[in-house]
Order: C-alpha cells, then structure tokens, then sequence
C-alpha cells in the first residue's frame, strides 16, 4: 500500500507541480488538460488549459493533484505536506524556496526533536512541514 497527498489548487496546479518539480527535484511524471479530456465539451472553454490529473515524483514517493473544478475550489486546511530530509542545510534550502512568496507559520529552527523544523503555507496554497530528524 501506498499513500500520496492528492492537491487541488485554484488554477494553478501547473504552475505548482512545476515550481515543485524545481524545489523538491523531482519529476512530472504526467499532466493532462480538462481540454483533452473526453469530458472537453462538458466544461466552459476557459477552464480546457486546467490540470485535469498530474502526477509528480520524487524518489519512490508521488504527489498528484489537479485544478478543482469552477467554483468547487476549498483553500486547504488540516493537514501538511511532510518532508523528511538528511540534513539542517537541505531542510533550510527547502523551506526558504517553498516560502518564497508564501507564509511562514513557524521559522525554520532548532527544536527538541529536530535539527531543523519549520512550517509555512506556499505561494499555491499549499501547508507544508519541512523537517530534519534528530538521530535517536
């Protein structure tokens, strides 16, 4: 079994798959479009450039996500995208690229059971946690 965050964005889960893909150094593994989809004739013709499904990559792990549909877009809330990394200095060069131009909600920083931790909500929309683990 295996668990992976699906992501709605509000127009945008293009423009965040590729910013992620650019961050996290993972891979788009597949996009396609509401317009080339067999349900085209069923939505406005503004909406056919609109991530219908993508799937990204990183190592053996996936995120997918996709564009909500007119109107049925919910700012996230109640969870976080995790990431767990090896060292303080890839948790801080992830964390400062993931806000930029978003919200921090807590500084990257030392904490009891972290060398680094830190949480902010990107400039998709998107909550994340970023950590690196104290070794036990």
């Amino acid at each position: 079994m295996q668990l992976n965050p699906y992501l709605n964005f509000n127009g945008q889960c293009e423009a965040a798959f590729k910013f992620y893909e650019q961050v996290l150094g993972g891979k788009i593994e597949y996009t396609t479009t509401h317009g080339k989809s067999p349900m085209a004739e069923h939505v406005p013709a503004e909406w056919h450039d609109k991530v219908l499904h993508a799937h990204f990559r990183v190592g053996e792990q996936s995120i997918m996500g996709a564009d909500a549909p007119p109107g049925r877009y919910e700012q996230p809330k109640g969870f976080s995208v995790t990431i767990n990394v090896d060292t303080p200095s890839e948790a801080e060069r992830i964390f400062h690229s993931l806000a930029e131009g978003g919200t921090i909600q807590m500084l990257i920083q030392e904490t009891f059971w972290a060398l680094r931790f830190g949480m902010l909500v990107d400039r998709f929309g998107i909550p994340w946690m970023v950590n690196c683990a104290k070794e036990n």
